[in-house]
């Protein structure tokens, strides 16, 4: 209920107090006497006179500055604030801190050098005339980046390098010298050397020569350079992993539980090499189920703080390329002496469950163990079987898929999220060009991986978790709640709606939500709102649960041969297990480092999606497709294509019939003068004009009959 508006008198002091307090919470607000006696609820007029003169004393006093006739605003004078640099593709940034609450936009003229995620000190300023409070670099504290990909530009006498990312605005000269017998479009890593006050661009030198671009293998390496990741390993790492005896030995057997005789199975994707988690099944005289939930013990081999573990640790985890994978450990670990291959005899950390037909645990146990897979199924294979019921340990994949689907059901009513978001994936001819484009779509055999995954790394984080030990936990945050909003409103163009009044109806109706937009045109623009109004889940030694699968205790343990949390997972676990005494002195550290390793992998794997996505449209280039309007900006409309999923630019001087403005509020750009809109979600027609391989770009215009 909106409280009345107060008609008592304040004392002088105590208004002076709310006013000066009104503006340093409100450090980019302005206001005028009227405005603040409204958010101060304040109708009597001679408290109103009174504003008026405590406005002027604070003026006098430098406290606050009047920067239009009467509309004043905070006095930030020499305020120098610490953050990081954001650029956008307007070439101007803004600074994010701690320090304050919206974002300070920075002029490019006042960058002063500072590039994107520097570490910088701006002092604070609002210009003559103007309302907005905006920010000028005066030092640098920490560069993010001094190595870039990109492609170098030579003429007779100079050279220059362009990056690839569009983040770094400024092209870098490269002296003959330092060009390290690149040649002119060649895609290289520079490393930036020099940059002297007054100049506008920095200089660099060549640090490696990856080849000429348009070639997939160039490519491919540029962006995993681009964000930091290796694209092989170092010769004496692949030697010291081949040194790796695969002997089990007879101290394995004794200290390990043997499931060898057991009917045991990995279910993984057809070009998958690395089976990291293997199932077994046991049918029990009582009638309940023996579920073995076997992970690869990739810590067995790998020993802390060797050159192996060192090396694994700072890459983190396999990156997923479109064409390729670039493991966490050599391949002699990761598809040899780890994998769960069928019918070899495997080391495993696995968690073993017995489970009603209810899908209940009635008891369940951590311990080393010994497997042999008797199967390898694709996730292909497992799906025929559960659909005609047929085909070998059809009863086993049968009474899983049943339990599976309990559990499934069980976390959705406890108020998990069912964001089964759609992988674009594509089908490559054997020079890796892609022929097709086409959406993964999860299954039953994904679903009942997926479950039984969910449930182990549940159990040993709920274990651990319960001794009150520090550990390593996979979190995820409660939802932006202004995201939720945004959503709110654009799904009720479309007449859904979403109640976060509690969490539980938030999920439930988050769920039908998505279920609802099933095959409709607005379902992955929706789908995407969505997923983006939730928070990214992290690794952290402060459990604050997780919030999208609903689990109170969530960690990683199910893939250490990709996912180095694993391996500190499978450590500690053991540890504890066996009681022993456990250094936790880096784990926060390691923890941060391997959420950022997480997020560049990521950041790698979309960006030769893009690069693929370009490529796939080289030679469509006048070709008229439908789209769905998937973001909106500025500077133009980013359309989806339906036939295959490829995303474009509109861009907004494309547009011939009136000058269109945009407004963030309503997802849309409005024509001034004919009042023509273009919504988030709409369905319009356009025409490839352009591929951009250096921006990893498709040109589009609209296209009307």
């Amino acid at each position: 209920m909106k409280k009345s508006k107060q008609n008592i008198k304040i004392n002088g002091d105590e208004l002076h107090k709310k006013i000066t307090e009104l503006f340093n919470q409100n450090n980019y607000k302005s206001f005028n006497y009227k405005q603040i006696a409204s958010e101060l609820e304040i109708t009597n007029r001679e408290e109103r006179i009174k504003i008026q003169n405590i406005l002027s004393e604070l003026t006098e006093t430098g406290t606050i500055k009047e920067i239009s006739k009467g509309k004043y605003i905070s006095n930030f004078g020499n305020k120098e604030i610490i953050g990081t640099i954001d650029v956008n593709k307007s070439r101007n940034a803004y600074l994010i801190s701690d320090d304050v609450k919206e974002d300070v936009f920075i002029a490019f003229t006042n960058l002063h050098t500072a590039m994107h995620n520097d570490t910088v000190k701006i002092r604070l300023f609002v210009r003559n005339g103007k309302t907005k409070i905006e920010g000028i670099v005066v030092e640098i504290i920490k560069r993010a980046n001094l190595e870039f990909v990109g492609i170098i530009k030579k003429s007779k006498n100079f050279s220059f390098f362009i990056s690839d990312n569009p983040k770094m605005i400024y092209s870098v000269f490269v002296p003959k010298e330092n060009l390290n017998g690149a040649k002119d479009g060649e895609k290289v890593i520079i490393e930036i050397i020099n940059w002297r006050k007054r100049e506008k661009n920095p200089t660099g030198k060549v640090k490696e020569v990856l080849g000429m671009q348009g070639n997939n293998n160039v490519e491919m390496h540029a962006i995993l350079a681009e964000f930091g990741l290796p694209n092989k390993f170092p010769e004496n790492l692949e030697n010291e992993a081949k040194k790796i005896s695969t002997k089990i030995t007879k101290k394995d057997f004794v200290e390990r539980t043997d499931f060898r005789n057991i009917t045991t199975f990995t279910i993984d994707p057809a070009d998958a090499k690395d089976f990291d988690d293997a199932l077994s099944l046991e049918f029990l005289e009582n009638k309940n189920y023996k579920i073995g939930v076997h992970i690869a013990d990739v810590s067995h081999y790998i020993q802390p703080n060797s050159a192996l573990d060192l090396e694994a640790s700072e890459r983190a985890t396999s990156v997923y390329l479109v064409d390729r994978v670039v493991p966490m450990l050599p391949e002699n670990l990761s598809n040899n002496l780890c994998s769960l291959r069928p019918n070899e005899e495997k080391l495993c950390f696995s968690v073993i469950f017995e489970m009603n037909d209810e899908a209940k645990i009635l008891n369940y146990s951590i311990e080393k163990t010994i497997i042999k897979s008797d199967k390898r199924f694709t996730y292909e294979e497992a799906q025929e079987i559960l659909e005609t019921k047929i085909g070998i340990f059809a009863e086993e994949l049968l009474t899983m898929d049943k339990l599976a689907k309990i559990l499934r059901q069980k976390r959705f009513t406890n108020g998990a999220f069912n964001f089964d978001h759609k992988e674009i994936k594509f089908i490559l001819d054997e020079n890796s060009f892609p022929v097709s484009v086409f959406f993964k779509v999860s299954k039953d055999s994904n679903n009942l991986v997926e479950e039984f995954m969910l449930l182990a790394n549940r159990k040993v984080a709920e274990h651990i978790g319960k001794m009150d030990k520090e550990f390593v936990y996979r979190v995820h945050a409660e939802p932006d709640l202004q995201k939720l909003e945004v959503l709110r409103n654009f799904i009720n163009r479309y007449g859904y709606k979403i109640d976060n009044s509690s969490k539980t109806r938030l999920s439930k109706t988050m769920n039908n939500l998505i279920n609802d937009v099933v095959g409709k045109p607005e379902s992955s623009i929706i789908e995407n709102l969505s997923i983006r109004a939730m928070a990214k889940a992290i690794y952290d030694t402060n459990n604050i649960g997780h919030y999208g699968l609903s689990f109170e205790y969530y960690t990683h343990f199910t893939s250490p041969i990709r996912r180095y949390p694993d391996v500190l997972v499978h450590r500690l676990l053991y540890s504890y297990l066996k009681k022993n005494k456990v250094n936790t002195d880096d784990l926060k550290t390691l923890c941060k480092h391997c959420s950022f390793k997480e997020n560049q992998a990521t950041q790698a794997e979309r960006a030769s999606i893009k690069y693929k996505q370009v490529e796939f449209l080289q030679d469509k280039i006048g070709q008229i497709f439908q789209g769905i309007i998937s973001g909106v900006a500025e500077y133009g409309l980013f359309v989806e294509l339906i036939d295959n999923k490829c995303e474009g630019l509109v861009h907004i001087s494309t547009f011939k019939d009136d000058i269109y403005l945009y407004e963030p509020e309503n997802f849309q750009i409005i024509g001034e003068n004919n009042g023509k809109k273009y919504q988030l979600g709409d369905v319009i027609s356009v025409k490839i004009i352009n591929v951009n391989f250096e921006k990893k770009q498709i040109d589009l215009v609209l296209f009307q009959k």
